[in-house]
This record gives structure tokens, sequence and C-alpha cells, in this order.
């Protein structure tokens, strides 16, 4: 390969972000190689050639890697690849989209992260902050990528952003106004060597903040108490678990959510938003309030939005009730809390459809959960050996060749006043391209039972 130029900026990985990183790039000027050792990205190099950007898809060549001015890699490229690995002992230096995002954004950011509950709570936010006259830019890690929005001509007055612990990874200078963490459990163990540094890595978040700043913490975190004594932003804590102290800016029972702000004392029914279920959900209610009313806005307009929302697919999203039995297509549940949150939403028997590719999934982790609400488990994917082998006499498991067997033998399993719940716990990429593909087809094949019935 023949470099046109020394200087140039090396995109690693042509997902949504890549793609976008290397148009923002192209547009302020720079020079941009963009590779992809999947040889399938024939869309997106499509879009870089008409910009006259380079490619260099189907392989990577070190060379390339050695020579580059910075390296830009996407969220989802692991570190530890030994291209990237060989280029930084050669004094190549990394960047990444927030900082690069940051470096230009003017706007207010408010930034969510945490193992469960970050796209609802960021889709929320955006819908509140709506209903309060903002004009809102919702993206992040939840699809849009942050760079899209400098890109873009549509009014916005303030950023709301869903963040991973792979985009924090590489981030320097990322300091939003309005920082949230919702909670951490065990995730990504396949990508993180320590289950501490993956909490670090959710940590990180704050690390940029000042005192002009908000830090928006779950207090039932391990290590919250330590933790906020390294954040120099003002620190608002949620719970659903402790009584209200001086600490705690709202504190979530059955019935109420209770906050404080200063010397206002606000009330908010937890049933005022009938599209979100659960202990998790009306942590995520809190704590978007907090968030919303950190930038100013006002509690009824906040009311009104809740009242209205719209609930995401994939979340403990009901599907149907066919005689008398109800389903709901969680495939969002990628690990194991997410499961014990999504059945913690149920006082029913729940027969449930458990497995996929794994990610260093401790499943002895839903044993209580399991023990106390799961009448079958019904195993698929690649995972479906080791669930049989994790709750075995603790419940039938019943091992299904594929999604459609697991949800009519499911059926045949459930009776009337009962739950079926599609709650894998693992990723979707043995059988489908995603966990929006694996909930799709939940959901048609709940349909076609319907229409047999």
């Amino acid at each position: 390969m023949s470099i046109s130029t020394p200087a140039y900026h090396l995109v690693i990985g042509l997902g949504a972000s890549g793609l976008a990183m290397a148009r923002y790039l192209h547009a302020q000027g720079k020079n941009v190689i963009a590779t992809d050792i999947d040889a399938t990205k024939d869309e997106a190099v499509d879009t870089l050639d008409r910009l006259g950007i380079e490619t260099q898809i189907g392989y990577h060549d070190q060379k390339t890697f050695d020579n580059a001015q910075v390296m830009v890699p996407s969220p989802g490229i692991p570190l530890t690849s030994k291209y990237i690995a060989a280029a930084l002992k050669k004094g190549v230096p990394l960047s990444c989209e927030l900082d690069i995002f940051s470096q230009a954004n003017t706007r207010p950011v408010i930034a969510i992260t945490g193992t469960n509950g970050k796209t609802t709570t960021t889709t929320l936010i955006g819908q509140l902050l709506a209903a309060c006259g903002k004009k809102p830019f919702v993206g992040g890690n939840i699809g849009t990528p942050l760079l899209e929005q400098l890109m873009s001509d549509t009014p916005c007055d303030i950023i709301v952003a869903e963040i991973s612990s792979f985009q924090l990874d590489l981030s320097t200078s990322f300091k939003p106004d309005v920082a949230l963490l919702l909670n951490i459990s065990e995730d990504h163990l396949d990508r993180y060597p320590l289950f501490s540094d993956y909490e670090d890595s959710k940590w990180r978040l704050f690390e940029n903040q000042t005192e002009t700043d908000t830090a928006i913490i779950n207090a039932a975190i391990s290590g919250f108490d330590e933790r906020l004594k390294t954040i120099n932003s003002k620190k608002l804590a949620f719970s659903s678990s402790t009584a209200m102290t001086a600490k705690t800016a709202a504190q979530i029972d059955e019935s109420r959510i209770r906050i404080r702000t200063g010397n206002s004392k606000i009330a908010i029914d937890t049933n005022i938003c009938p599209a979100l279920l659960g202990t998790h959900n009306h942590e995520n209610i809190a704590s978007a309030v907090l968030a919303c009313l950190s930038v100013g806005t006002d509690i009824q307009n906040i009311k009104t939005g809740l009242k209205n929302y719209r609930h995401l697919p994939h979340r403990v999203e009901y599907v149907a009730d066919i005689n008398g039995i109800s389903f709901y297509n969680d495939s969002k549940a990628t690990n194991t809390d997410a499961v014990i949150r999504a059945l913690a939403c149920f006082d029913r028997p729940v027969t449930l459809i458990l497995g996929g590719r794994e990610k260093g999934t401790d499943f002895s982790q839903l044993v209580h959960a399991i023990k106390k609400q799961v009448k079958t488990i019904m195993a698929i994917g690649e995972a479906k050996a080791h669930i049989k082998q994790t709750f075995k006499g603790l419940c039938p498991v019943i091992e299904a060749r594929d999604m459609a067997d697991a949800v009519n033998r499911a059926f045949e399993e459930a009776g009337p006043g009962e739950v079926i719940l599609l709650s894998p716990a693992c990723a979707s990429f043995d059988i489908y391209k995603s966990y929006n593909h694996r909930g799709d087809d939940f959901k048609s094949l709940v349909a076609q039972i319907g229409k047999k019935q």
C-alpha cells in the first residue's frame, strides 16, 4: 500500500460510529483512512468512496496502523487488537469518539451509563425534555453517533447521550454537565479481565467533572461512599433500598418517588408511567427526573412527559395475551442482572426463555430469582448446556432446538394466569444479527401462535 500523505487519521471499524467518525474527520479537512476486517462492509465503503476516503476492507495492514498520525478505534474494537498494540508500541497515539465530540460540542450534555437501563433512561430523558419545550438530540451508544449531531442542521439545545464502558475506556477529556450512573453489575467479562476493571470504566464518567457539574448516582452501587470522595461535582443520590437521608435526592418505594431539590419536596406516583414496570424502572424514572430538574425544567411538564412516555421495544415489552398466558419480550436483557430485574416485575409463575452466546456469564447469580419466580426454563443457543447444568434440580430445564421450539414448548408448559418471558441473559450473535432481531423473531412466533388459537 502506498500512503498518499504521512499525516492521516486511521479510523478502525466501520459500524455506525466508525462511519460517522470517518465522515466527520473528512469534513474537518483531515486525511482519513478507514479500515475494517469485516469484508461485508460494502455500504460503508460506497459511502466513503464517494467522499474520496481511502478504505481497507476485509483485512488490516500493520503498516497502515504504524504510520498513522493517530488511531481512532470504534468503541467495539478491543484495545488488545494486535494491530493497535503494535502501533502503540511505536508511539502512535489514540483518540476516540467522545473526546473528538467534546472538542467541538458547545451544547450542554446529559450523559447516562450503567449496566442496565441506559437506553430506557436516555430515551425517557429525551422525551421529558421535549415535553418541557427543549430541543434535545438523543444519541450516543443508543444508536445515533454523537458526531452525527455535529454534522446536522436540526435545531438542538441539549445533548442526551447514552455512554457505554467501551466508549469511556478511551476517553480522557469527556466532561458531561450532568452525568448519571444507574447501576453496575457483572457484564462484558469477555472484554474486561476483572469485574473491577469494568467498574472503574463506568465511574470514569465523572472524572473530568467540576463543581459546576452534577453527578446522579444509585446509592446501592457497591463502593458508593468511597467512590463519592473522588467526584468533584454536585452529587445527587437516588435509592430504592434505603430510607431517605441527607445524601439522598430521590427515594423510591412501592407507591411513590420522593424527590428533594433544595428546599422543595416533590412526590411522584410510581404508576404515573404504566409503560415502565418494576423497581428498576422506577429508579430510572427517579434518575431521569433529577437530570431534567438539574437543567432547569419544570416538574409539571416533567409529569406530563411521564404520563405520555412511549416504551421502547425489547425491554420487558408486552407482546400478547393468548388463552390467559401473557408473553413478554425482554430480548435486550443480555446479562444476569437484567434478567433478575425483569423477573421482579411479575408476581405470577414465569416460563423463562434463557440463553444465547455467553459473555463470561455467571448463571448462578440467577438462582435466587429463578427459585422464587420461575416454573420452567427453556434453554436456547450456545449456552443451553451450561444453563441446564446450572439449574438442574432447581426447576425443569428443557433444551430447545431454536426459538420456535422454545416458544411453542413454553406455550405447552404454561397455564392461564402465567407469563412466558424471553429474557436471555446472553448476547444474540450465536443465532441472530442483534437483540432486536431476536426479539422480533420471538414476537413473530407469538403472533403465529395467536393466529392458531
